[in-house]
């Protein structure tokens, strides 16, 4: 494959990725909608090394309205990371905007890949949230009950990979993403708001208790199974992206405390509708199929997060 399709590449994820692959020697086309989810020069930030490289190009472009095929031309692999994100802002009148940006956009690009001559393989970016709470080590036999409007269109959305796979053949694979973390992750993201929090003195607000726990995956390793995923054979499949640690965020607080060297003014808040308690990645299949293998702890990924968080707002 020569030419790669990355949408949302201005984002956390997709900045990411669009530098890998140029660092792999692709051609990357970029199109991201700069959506008001968080500021514009955060987004420009994260574009900055990318628009330097020869190899890259962008394109401002809001896919709800995009010439679908157009913008396939000559491409050869995509990967599908564009999405309205966030769980608590998927309720009520915002639903609409959710459908839109993460479901019809998805099934128009199926569509697309669809009648193209070229694409050879489809990645789309799915979430553990179309899992809802986890009680124990989750693999992707459970079945899927989303606790939130934005974990149904997420589902929504694989489930529509999966379709295509299975009835026109498509070369799709789906990525269940179990809580991404590192730099340039998203403001409204628990980690970033806990660092900057801690960084700049002000209350630390964490809704419910703090014993809820997560599956924490290093953005490098997210990463890692994208370009896994590129080369399998595996059609209509999703798998389980996790890290290496699952922890409480209590006890990640107390992680961002050690590497800040500041202590937390703690302020609770109600627990959120939507938010599951836990959270537990399976990543087995993943492992065997994709050869996956997770390297980063958390320890390592929470100071590099902090180091960016830094240089972001220019704190010391």
């Amino acid at each position: 494959m020569n030419r790669i399709l990355v949408t949302g590449c201005a984002g956390f994820i997709g900045s990411h990725l669009s530098e890998r692959l140029l660092r792999e020697g692709y051609d990357v086309l970029g199109v991201d909608m700069f959506g008001p989810n968080y500021e514009r020069w955060i987004k420009e930030r994260n574009l900055a090394d990318l628009l330097r490289h020869p190899h890259f190009t962008f394109r401002e472009l809001n896919l709800r309205h995009a010439d679908m095929p157009q913008l396939l031309d000559g491409v050869e692999g995509v990967f599908h990371q564009a999405a309205l994100p966030g769980v608590r802002t998927s309720w009520g009148r915002d639903f609409a905007d959710y459908v839109d940006h993460n479901i019809l956009v998805t099934q128009s690009l199926l569509e697309a890949v669809k009648a193209s001559p070229t694409v050879k393989k489809l990645i789309y970016a799915s979430s553990s949230s179309v899992y809802g709470n986890m009680s124990g080590p989750t693999d992707e036999t459970r079945p899927t009950q989303p606790l939130s409007p934005y974990g149904v269109t997420k589902l929504s959305a694989e489930q529509l990979c999966t379709l295509y796979a299975k009835n026109f053949g498509l070369p799709v694979v789906s990525l269940r993403y179990f809580t991404v973390y590192g730099p340039r992750q998203r403001p409204d993201m628990a980690f970033h708001k806990f660092i900057r929090q801690i960084l700049t003195d002000q209350p630390l607000l964490i809704y419910g208790d703090g014993h809820q726990s997560r599956d924490f995956t290093f953005v490098d390793d997210a990463i890692a199974a994208n370009l896994a995923a590129l080369d399998t054979q595996q059609n209509g499949i999703a798998y389980n992206i996790g890290g290496r640690d699952r922890l409480r965020l209590l006890d990640v607080i107390r992680i961002i405390e050690t590497h800040t060297g500041k202590k937390a003014r703690l302020q609770h808040l109600p627990q959120q509708p939507g938010d599951p308690r836990h959270t537990w990645a399976d990543i087995c299949k993943a492992k065997t199929e994709l050869a996956y293998s997770p390297l980063f702890d958390l320890e390592l990924g929470l100071y590099l997060q902090i180091q960016d968080i830094k240089r972001l707002y220019n704190l010391p």
